[in-house]
């Protein structure tokens, strides 16, 4: 597991060079530095999402990390990101480049309003933000707006980008909010197409709204063991009433959730989406390990008391089930090898 100290960890994104595993992840100090020097207050955690910068590890084997140097932190001038930067995503582009896609917001707006920017390096270690590459907002044609319902922001965050697999440009998922429908049952897989990853058209969501869920955060697909697979995560505070109603006695969990489907492009069928971890676990990952088995990896989110954990969670073996279900199996660690 990745745990430090005095720091809570949370969502996270994976580049792997085929020798060394990076993990990009949303950090924020649990400490309060008071006036009078004391350092020993533990803030709230509900008020990381404002204190964010992005952490750095790299690792072997997904299990033993070594913690390198954070990579971004909100920019210190007026833009769209200088209140916070948010999950992202990273895939290699033309001539060896890096490409980071990220999720910034701003004081401007009070942080309501969220927008996609871009960071690109050649060694994953040292990250330039490209003040050239105009960030990606919703397209008003196409998503909600802030304003245009009761909910509290303009979502359009958690970009997820691979490339298209009949290898002609490349495809971002984004957790965004249909224009339609009712306010608390609008979360739908956004989608935006480049041929080069600079230039986006922004095109209609993947999946459509009344699914029973407000947000449909940290999409990604993966094909596993052959199998299209479609992951988001949400949790049961932004399930829509008619979801929690649908639930025996008003409850019910939320976690991380998986989709089978036809295809990496969609369309996705929310609606019938399976629960694969509880709220314990949040924001989950697939990833293939050196023996090309599929692992699972999520952060450490609740406890069993309701109180925010925020570490990185060892990873667990993916499989199919007979009834087309995905599972999870703890494994043993490895010995370290980084």
């Amino acid at each position: 597991m990745l745990q430090l100290t005095d720091t809570w960890t949370w969502d996270f994104w994976i580049a792997d060079t085929g020798d060394v595993y990076h993990i990009y992840f949303l950090k924020a100090s649990k400490v309060y530095h008071s006036p009078d020097g004391r350092r020993d207050l533990v803030r709230n955690p509900d008020g990381r999402h404002t204190r964010t910068t992005i952490g750095h590890a790299v690792s072997r084997d997904l299990f033993e990390w070594t913690v390198c140097d954070d990579i971004m932190a909100p920019s210190d001038d007026e833009a769209f990101d200088d209140l916070a930067t948010w999950t992202g995503s990273v895939v290699k582009g033309p001539e060896n480049l890096w490409y980071m896609f990220y999720t910034g917001i701003s004081y401007r707006e009070g942080g309501l309003v969220q927008r996609i920017g871009l960071a690109t390096s050649d060694d994953l270690y040292k990250w330039e933000k490209r003040k050239d590459f105009p960030p990606l907002a919703a397209d008003s044609l196409l998503y909600e707006k802030l304003g245009e319902s009761t909910w509290s922001n303009e979502t359009w965050r958690d970009p997820w980008v691979f490339p298209d697999p009949d290898g002609s440009g490349w495809h971002m998922f984004i957790t965004a909010r249909a224009k339609t429908g009712v306010d608390d049952d609008r979360g739908v897989v956004g989608h935006a197409f480049s041929l080069d990853l600079l230039n986006w058209e922004i095109r209609p969501p993947l999946s459509e709204p009344g699914s029973g869920f407000a947000d449909l955060e940290v999409t990604q697909v993966s094909i596993v063991e052959g199998k299209p697979v479609l992951l988001f995560s949400c949790l049961a505070r932004e399930f829509s009433a008619v979801r929690r109603s649908a639930v025996v006695g008003g409850g019910g969990n939320g976690g991380v959730w998986a989709v089978p489907c036809d295809s990496i492009l969609g369309p996705f069928d929310i609606y019938n989406a399976q629960l694969i971890t509880d709220d314990k676990l949040y924001a989950g990952r697939l990833i293939q390990n050196r023996e090309s088995k599929w692992l699972f990896m999520a952060f450490a989110n609740d406890d069993e008391n309701g109180n925010f954990v925020g570490h990185l969670a060892d990873p667990m073996l993916v499989t199919w089930q007979t009834d087309g279900k995905l599972t999870l199996q703890e494994m043993s660690r490895p010995d370290s090898v980084l």
